[in-house]
């Protein structure tokens, strides 16, 4: 579940008395009794909702020995592409984290994790700087690795003007899509009939109302299907075949994942035809996982569908302890505040960049 601490936790106890008894086959029963729409309108319970249909999907695969992508139609292949995730991002010296800050250190950055990874696209995580800027850095790194191909995320924070320009600059590169270049369907809308490449989204179409409204007025090309927040691997299949029928592409978008998700993840994209991207992943960032075995491995810009019964994985509970008493002791991190500017808030459309010539490290960093 997204935010994860006390509260999430809280979220989850408390739909004990709906669950006791309950037959965990009976998913589409489960999915009213939770998140039927009344309820919804006092708690949305969509993440919820998709942590227990993991459970339940891991609990049946289980008890019939067979994965879970057999239970959901069976697979279509056998591993999953990913893209490489690439961050703006301040050093940190106590992990011996490198600074993500100038042209040639994101390029540097890539060329790392795709000579480790084998990724063959990348993504760059934006918004951080001026277009203008971000603009050098993405056309450095399409020159770098000319053969692979790219896409560009500035998590919605422009104009639609600036995402106009901004998209046509671009149109002569091996472009996946142009990601939430503005917020709102209707700007992406006004984007899409100036801009030649396909444009994605996983902040404005992440129900099925705003999925119908795009196949009745097109704003978005590709949707990037997200686990938990559709509900669940069954809720992001019927979104794949909607896609399906009215020809829209489909991806994969990243919530910061541990290996939990990433195997829902895993399960989902073998089983839809129509995954036309390499996903998206956070996974290659983190130095640890929460599950029997660590991390699970790349190969080739890859990583391998689990075949053990179930979701394919188990949580390690003494490292889950180890980090439940860790977040206990550092608390919540403020993922969307830039520690070097204090009360810094981004506005829609924004125009409060960060300094790409500051190359000051914050000191205060808990661990």
């Amino acid at each position: 579940m997204g935010g994860g601490g006390e509260s999430a936790e809280a979220g989850i106890r408390a739909m004990k008395s709906y669950l006791l008894g309950h037959d965990p086959a009976r998913l589409e029963e489960m999915r009213f009794l939770i998140a039927n729409p009344t309820a919804s309108l006092y708690n949305n319970r969509t993440q919820i909702l998709a942590a227990l249909e993991f459970a339940c999907l891991d609990i049946l695969g289980q008890a019939w020995g067979v994965p879970v992508s057999e239970i959901l139609g069976g697979r279509l292949r056998d591993r999953v592409p990913f893209a490489s995730y690439l961050f703006f991002r301040y050093a940190n010296p106590q992990q011996d984290v490198d600074e993500v800050r100038t042209i040639d250190q994101l390029v540097n950055h890539a060329r790392s994790l795709k000579d480790r990874f084998g990724f063959t696209s990348h993504k760059v995580k934006g918004g951080v700087f001026s277009p203008e800027y971000e603009l050098e850095c993405y056309h450095a790194l399409a020159a770098e690795l000319k053969d692979d191909r790219f896409r560009f995320d500035p998590n919605g924070v422009w104009s639609t003007e600036t995402a106009i320009w901004f998209g046509q600059q671009i149109e002569g590169l091996r472009n996946d899509y142009l990601e939430d270049p503005v917020y709102g369907l209707a700007g992406m809308r006004r984007v899409r009939e100036k801009v030649r490449m396909p444009l994605a989204t996983n902040t404005v179409v992440v129900n099925f109302e705003q999925l119908a409204a795009n196949v009745l007025d097109t704003g978005v090309d590709v949707i990037l299907l997200d686990t938990t927040f559709w509900g669940g691997i069954r809720q992001c299949i019927k979104a794949a075949n909607v896609c399906e029928t009215f020809q829209t592409g489909v991806a994969m978008h990243s919530s910061g994942e541990l290996g939990i998700q990433l195997a829902t993840m895993l399960h989902l994209g073998a089983v839809i035809p129509n995954l036309s991207f390499a996903a998206d992943a956070h996974y290659h960032h983190l130095t640890d996982d929460v599950i029997i075995g660590g991390k699970l491995e790349y190969k080739d810009g890859h990583i391998a569908v689990p075949t053990a019964p179930g979701l394919g994985v188990k949580l390690d509970y003494d490292k889950l302890s180890a980090y439940k008493e860790m977040y206990r002791r550092l608390g919540s991190y403020p993922y969307d505040q830039d520690p070097l500017r204090p009360g810094w808030v981004p506005t829609i459309p924004n125009d409060r960049w960060a300094d790409p010539h500051d190359g000051r490290t914050p000191t205060n960093i808990k661990l």
